[in-house]
């Protein structure tokens, strides 16, 4: 798997935890988080560090529109501490690759 795909993955994954925990919707993803999803996987897709991505936290470039950063960071507070419990491995992976 690629750096790119591991990081589409673990956003799916953050967002899929916000949008369930926040009972956006039942199932599957309420239209604003599935908005927020395709959104980032826009993002991810145009990444220009590619395979050399840093984390968006250590990002010198923030492509994000700031509406969509606020959004996505909301997601991410909420998600990253329960990714531990839904998601060990991808959390752990997630927390080396920030050192």
């Amino acid at each position: 798997m690629t750096r790119i795909e591991q990081e589409k993955t673990t956003v799916r994954q953050m967002v899929e935890i916000y949008c369930r925990g926040r009972k956006h919707n039942e199932g599957a993803l309420c239209e604003e988080c599935l908005a927020l999803l395709d959104y980032a996987y826009a993002r991810l897709d145009r990444c220009k560090f590619g395979e050399n991505k840093p984390t968006c936290k250590k990002c010198p470039i923030h492509c994000y529109k700031p509406e969509m950063r606020e959004k996505m960071r909301q997601a991410m507070r909420y998600a990253g501490p329960r990714m531990i419990l839904y998601h060990p491995i991808a959390a752990i992976r997630h927390i080396i690759k920030e050192l």
